[in-house]
């Protein structure tokens, strides 16, 4: 990335290495509990997908000011593929989410007790090709959501990122089964330009009888005639905007500083390092 590059030039980028976060992601989870409290009686919370960590940075900011007295510290686990630097007061896991160890790793941690709050920044590397990066990003919510309902509490919380595509109603659909009150929220620090947005899932109440099993992902998206999205089994899910309306805009481009600031926290193993390495040394343009 130039130093002059759009992304550089993106304000919540700048305020996020100014502020001390990693990434600018970091704006969005605050912009969410602006508008839902998310952090509210909060005690022990689970990030998925937690690399960098700049959602776990705001979990171990949010729930430290929120201890009344002398409340014991709250218990934060980061889960990811990928290696994270690590951030003091969390637990991290690499690990797996469609795996059931990972899930018996986090309880574990616990002692026995399950999750207040479980959030979910993960998306797919997009390739471009919308209909496949909606369908990958779909995979990897239903996965975050089965994950969930073996370590939420009842009455807890689940927000994770969604692609808003064409069929964005069999998601919520899904949702509706274990959460009575979905939620589709923008932050305003998420580009307008992305048909990325956050489903806030809130009073988890499982179906009577469900037992959590990674045996089904609940990844079938059968759909056709036969099972149309009409009358009773139409879901309409609030759209809510959240963040001050009058703060700074994220599609917009600022000057620059005459000082640019290195990220906090680079990544300590970039999946695209090979990548870079090989490109520097012309690998690519190479003639057979």
């Amino acid at each position: 990335m130039g130093k002059s590059s759009k992304d550089k030039r993106d304000i919540y980028y700048r305020l996020a290495k100014e502020q001390g976060w990693r990434a600018r992601s970091a704006f969005k989870l605050l912009q969410i509990d602006e508008e839902f409290d998310l952090f509210k009686d909060v005690h022990k919370a689970v990030d998925l997908c937690a690399a960098p960590g700049s959602w776990s940075q705001v979990l171990t900011k949010k729930l430290n000011e929120n201890r009344v007295n002398d409340a014991s510290p709250p218990k934060i686990v980061a889960v990811d593929l990928q290696a994270m630097a690590p951030l003091e007061g969390v637990i991290q896991i690499q690990g797996d989410i469609t795996k059931s160890s990972t899930a018996e790793q986090i309880i574990s941690y616990f002692e026995g007790e399950l999750a207040d709050l479980v959030v979910c920044d993960g998306a797919p590397d997009v390739t471009g090709l919308h209909d496949m990066d909606e369908y990958i990003q779909a995979q990897l919510l239903l996965s975050a959501l089965n994950i969930t309902t073996h370590i939420l509490r009842p009455g807890g919380t689940f927000v994770a990122k969604i692609f808003r595509g064409k069929d964005v109603t069999l998601l919520y659909a899904q949702l509706k089964v274990f959460f009575p009150v979905v939620t589709c929220s923008k932050p305003r620090s998420s580009r307008n330009s992305s048909i990325e947005a956050f489903v806030v899932c809130q009073n988890y109440a499982p179906p009577e009888g469900y037992t959590p099993t990674m045996a089904n992902p609940l990844m079938d998206f059968s759909y056709g005639p036969e099972n149309e999205l009409l009358g009773t089994n139409r879901v309409i899910v609030p759209f809510v905007a959240c963040g001050d309306l009058s703060g700074f805009d994220s599609d917009k481009t600022y000057p620059l500083e005459k000082e640019s600031l290195d990220p906090l926290q680079p990544p300590i193993s970039a999946p695209y390092k090979t990548a870079i390495s090989l490109k520097q040394q012309n690998f690519y343009n190479k003639v057979p």
